[in-house]
This record gives C-alpha cells, sequence and structure tokens, in this order.
C-alpha cells in the first residue's frame, strides 16, 4: 500500500531525490521504502517515513516531526529499521521546483 503525503515547496533550489529502502523489519505494519527529497545521500538516509520517528545519533527514535521537543530514546522505531546503518540509498534525479526535505510516498505493508 502507497502512503501519500503533501509535498511542500520552498524556493530553497534543486534538492535530490532518492529511494530508501531496508530490510531488516519486514513484518506486518512496516516500511520496506520511500521515495524522498533530501540535499544528500547522507541526509536521505535519516529520513523515517514514519513522521513520528527520526533518527538521532544512528538510531529510530520517537520524535514527531511536527512537535520535535516531545523526543523519547527509549520508543525505537518498530515500523522501520531501528539502525541507519540498515538503511541503504539509492539516487533517481533532481527536481525542477524546489521541494522540502521529506517523505514523498512510501510503501507501508499494513497488517
Amino acid at each position: 500500500m502507497l502512503n501519500y503525503r503533501k509535498i511542500s515547496l520552498s524556493m530553497e533550489g534543486i534538492m535530490k531525490i532518492y529511494k530508501i529502502w531496508q530490510n531488516v523489519n519486514n513484518d506486518f505494519d512496516t516500511y520496506d521504502s520511500a521515495i524522498v527529497c533530501a540535499e544528500n545521500e547522507e541526509e536521505a538516509k535519516k529520513i523515517c517515513p514514519n513522521k513520528y520517528y527520526q533518527f538521532v545519533d544512528g538510531i529510530c527514535i520517537w520524535k514527531p516531526l511536527d512537535n520535535p521537543e516531545q523526543e523519547n530514546k527509549n520508543d525505537i522505531c518498530s515500523s522501520w529499521a531501528t539502525n541507519i546503518k540498515d538503511v541503504m540509498v539509492e539516487y533517481i534525479g533532481e527536481t525542477k521546483q524546489g521541494l522540502r526535505k521529506g517523505v514523498i510516498c512510501a510503501s507501508f505493508n499494513a497488517g
């Protein structure tokens, strides 16, 4: 099932588009891949398809994009790779308009 999010436009210049994926957490209710917009490959790896989690010190923890001060290092993401080392990245291309960093679409395996 594809999960679409509203894409935000930015006038900050050209961004790059990447496919990110992981193979370690492939049970029900997990993301297996996503198409993301980022400045570079390293930034793309740090993007978690689940908007409530972000990578902090290489581990994907509860840190909602809309309220990052609610960070909880004890709540580890169970719907994506836990460790950033398990995220793979493939460059796809560049944007014509400047998109903001983040998920364009993601593949979620509902259970």
